[in-house]
């Protein structure tokens, strides 16, 4: 699993402990059996525990608690994210610019012909 998808499983978790894997799924918009490895996955780390409770409905439902492994992993996860980021946006800026002077370039030498 990538630092992404960890950082996006956990921050979903974090905001909607009672969230189905369904609606994990749909929010992460991946299938429901890479959803179910993901919550897997983050489970066997320890950075989430799971709570079962009973809805309104008699329904039996789970509540995804992040542990505080999982807070700190979260935190170093999401500051990789930000630098990550971080470098592509430095990156694009140049990009941005190089394509730029191109493009002056070229508008100039037209205006010349």
């Amino acid at each position: 699993m990538t630092d992404d998808l960890h950082y996006r499983v956990l921050k979903h978790l974090q905001a909607h402990p009672d969230a189905t894997q369904r609606d994990l799924a749909k929010a992460l918009g991946i299938s429901l059996g890479s959803t179910n490895f993901c919550v897997r996955a983050v489970i066997d780390q320890g950075w989430v525990k799971v709570q079962n409770f009973r809805r309104s409905d008699n329904k039996l439902a789970y509540a995804y608690l992040l542990t505080p492994q999982g807070i700190e992993a979260k935190a170093r996860i999401t500051a990789r994210f930000l630098q990550r980021k971080r470098d592509e946006y430095e990156a694009l800026k140049a990009e941005i610019a190089q394509l730029t002077a191109e493009a002056e370039s070229q508008c100039q030498r037209d205006d010349r012909t």
